[in-house]
């Protein structure tokens, strides 16, 4: 192999590592279930404090179907414990949510849940 034959391949396999480091993001995302053994319920807007959360980690939501529910909401939403037309919302009762970058907003939109602390906002790096 001629020399600038070895310098394309080089440059080649260093372009297609750094291709697949880039996909590989998710290797490297963390999954937190809110509320640790508690799960998703009253209180657990504290939950957060001192945690360090990256955009593509994954919130998982445990809580029993029927009894709970959780809505992906704004600012808006988050402050006033309302769910606008548009947001998204989970009922399984072991949901799993990937991260956003920037702040993430979370509320039960059962009656009195997001207003007895079932609301949490995540900030991801």
């Amino acid at each position: 192999m001629t020399p600038q034959g070895r310098g394309n391949a080089i440059v080649v396999s260093v372009l297609l590592l750094l291709g697949m480091l880039l996909h590989c993001e998710n290797v490297w995302a963390a999954t937190y279930a809110v509320g640790d053994d508690n799960g998703w319920d009253f209180d657990v807007d504290a939950w957060p404090n001192g945690k360090t959360f990256r955009a593509g980690d994954v919130l998982v939501f445990n809580y029993g179907p029927g009894e709970h529910d959780v809505n992906s909401v704004n600012q808006q939403g988050y402050d006033t414990c309302t769910v606008s037309s548009g947001a998204k919302t989970y009922e399984t009762g072991s949901d799993r949510i990937k991260l956003v970058k920037g702040k993430n907003y979370f509320i039960c939109s059962f009656p009195a849940h997001c207003t007895n602390g079932m609301k949490i906002v995540i900030n991801a790096l």
